[in-house]
């Protein structure tokens, strides 16, 4: 019986929406009819006259006041939107109407009605949207001391947001700790450096592991069990206090170069004796998971830094060695690390065939993928290609199929090409991108810029034909060609990874709202009437009176029909029936 009621309530609240939705023009012309039937009794004729005498009575100053305040008014509200729009890229007057106002007036909520496809297509798609706006760590990331803290001693200018370092804090947390460095001193103040705010407070905290090791590095422990004889044992040093003073404390990469080397020594060590252990319990194997965590760390930054210093084949070694010891840890990806480090020596053939391992369809994508694998095919044709021949005798093959490399880049991260063809100014990379979006275009122009150079017509090429990509994927939130369609979510992450002080590249690119464009158009509307009539008040009203008669002309034309054909008196009648 409640099912049945509650079923009748439903039907009836369906039935006012649908009347409104569609019926509001009827509902309209029955109040209208129902003020023109009691225009008597209302006394509206009187009150219009009243309403007219005042308003003859009110000076020009009046209306220039009335102009100005509304002219001010729609001022303030176009600030507000501009500034809202470019916070947020929506209109906030849209959003609210869109929130609050569209379910009083009927509308259907979007989550309420894919619930019952929750477990079709759509669910696999919203899978992929999510992973797509997935952060991932910089596997090109600089180094704090040596680079970003030098770039804000030049500047003034912070190169990392909060968000930024924040996510940095918890890899470290993710990769460098575990539950049993309580037993250790020197980790467990560790564990406490890397949760800290402050970058002097962790700089600190490391060199108190690094003193509380010392201290303790030389224990004497027996020999034999019950026995008198004794040892001096030297326990390992704290590898993760070395990582971050390279990291942070360093203000050159030959001194970072120095720490990760004894960090290297450290690391090492406790790598080889939690590898022994690893199978004795769940404790020892999370000890080996970390271990290996730093160790891979301490060697990929160590490659780094002889990429930084000119020894780029050092660097190719060491990548390609690391890969090999350790070929599961897909997460740090040193593969992008080994592609750029390659197209520096210009082993273009090397880099082809790291680009058949990974630009797999089974694996996950990135620019330094894709772009990297278009600049190979247009290093092939670029120092040939002329727009106006190939205009003339058409693409051969080897160009189609550069071509459709540049497109399948720029339909991968649309944001690159500005940066690769200097139309946007590079700014340094975040720790943190996220893909497909403005901070994976930043990373990876500001590193692989030089080898798009290198090759001669290659940038030329891009130029002629990366903006082709967009007749092919005219509505790129709903459906793509070769991707899946390009998230919207990638805006808001990348205005939290990127400094204020960059301007976020926006794709596809927004329109103005309606309401900042109306404003706008209402401000100079009005703050024009003010003037002319502060200027020329008596004509101002010649022209008021005028356009007003004008605009009433129609409504005074309807009421004369409708009093020819209705009696006055039709009130008096219909109060006797």
């Amino acid at each position: 019986m409640a099912e049945a009621g509650a079923g009748f309530v439903e039907q009836l609240k369906a039935c006012a929406v649908w009347s409104w939705t569609y019926l509001w023009a009827v509902w309209f012309f029955l109040v209208l009819f129902l003020v023109y039937v009691l225009r008597v009794p209302l006394r509206i004729h009187d009150n219009w006259s009243a309403v007219s005498m005042f308003l003859n009575t009110l000076t020009p100053k009046f209306y220039v006041a009335l102009t100005g305040t509304s002219s001010l008014i729609s001022g303030l509200i176009l600030i507000f939107e501009w500034w809202y729009f470019r916070k947020y890229g929506t209109s906030f007057i849209e959003q609210v109407s869109v929130s609050h106002l569209r379910p009083l007036l009927g509308g259907v909520d979007n989550n309420s009605s894919n619930n019952s496809n929750s477990s079709n297509g759509d669910s696999d798609s919203n899978r992929q949207s999510v992973s797509e706006c997935k952060v991932w760590r910089n596997p090109l990331n600089l180094f704090r001391g040596a680079e970003y803290n030098r770039y804000t001693w030049v500047t003034g200018r912070e190169p990392l947001t909060y968000y930024d370092m924040n996510l940095s804090a918890q890899d470290h947390q993710t990769f460098f700790t575990c539950d049993s460095d309580h037993l250790r001193p020197a980790d467990a103040i560790m564990q406490k450096a890397w949760r800290e705010r402050n970058p002097q407070a962790r700089i600190s905290a490391a060199h108190e592991a690094l003193e509380i090791n010392e201290i303790r590095s030389r224990v004497e422990v027996p020999l034999i069990a019950s026995s008198t004889i004794w040892e001096i044992k030297l326990l390992p040093k704290c590898a993760t206090a070395y990582i971050l003073l390279a990291e942070e404390e360093a203000t050159t990469i030959a001194e970072a170069e120095k720490l990760f080397k004894q960090a290297l020594k450290a690391g090492d060590g406790c790598y080889r004796r939690s590898q022994q252990l690893q199978h004795h319990g769940s404790q020892y194997e999370a000890q080996h998971r970390r271990d290996t965590n730093v160790l891979v760390y301490i060697k990929r930054r160590l490659a780094m830094c002889a990429r930084r210093l000119g020894r780029t084949r050092e660097a190719v070694k060491m990548m390609r060695d690391l890969m090999k010891e350790f070929p599961l840890l897909s997460m740090f990806n040193i593969h992008e690390n080994l592609l750029e480090a390659l197209l520096e020596l210009q082993a273009y053939a090397d880099v082809q065939a790291v680009l058949a391992k990974y630009d797999d369809i089974s694996l996950p994508k990135s620019a330094t993928i894709c772009y990297t694998a278009a600049l190979l095919k247009a290093r092939a044709v670029s120092d040939k290609f002329s727009p106006e021949a190939a205009s003339r005798r058409g693409l051969s093959t080897a160009e189609m199929n550069a071509v459709e490399a540049i497109h399948r880049a720029v339909e991968f991260n649309p944001h690159v090409p500005k940066y690769l063809l200097e139309m946007k100014s590079l700014i340094l990379p975040p720790e943190h991108i996220l893909k497909r979006g403005d901070s994976e275009a930043i990373a990876y122009a500001f590193f692989h810029l030089a080898h798009w150079k290198r090759v001669e017509g290659a940038l030329n090429l891009l130029h002629c034909t990366w903006e082709g990509t967009f007749r092919m994927i005219p509505y790129p939130l709903e459906k793509g060609h070769l991707f899946y369609p390009y998230p919207i979510c990638t805006e808001t992450a990348d205005r939290e990874l990127l400094p204020s002080f960059h301007e976020v590249s926006v794709y596809p690119k927004k329109e103005l709202p309606f309401f900042i464009l109306f404003t706008a158009g209402l401000c100079s509307f009005t703050a024009m009437l003010a003037l002319l009539t502060h200027q020329f008040p008596e004509l101002m009203g010649v022209f008021a009176k005028a356009f007003l008669s004008t605009l009433f002309a129609p409504l005074n034309f309807v009421m004369e029909k409708v009093e020819s054909i209705l009696p006055s008196s039709l009130w008096h009648q219909l109060t006797r029936i």
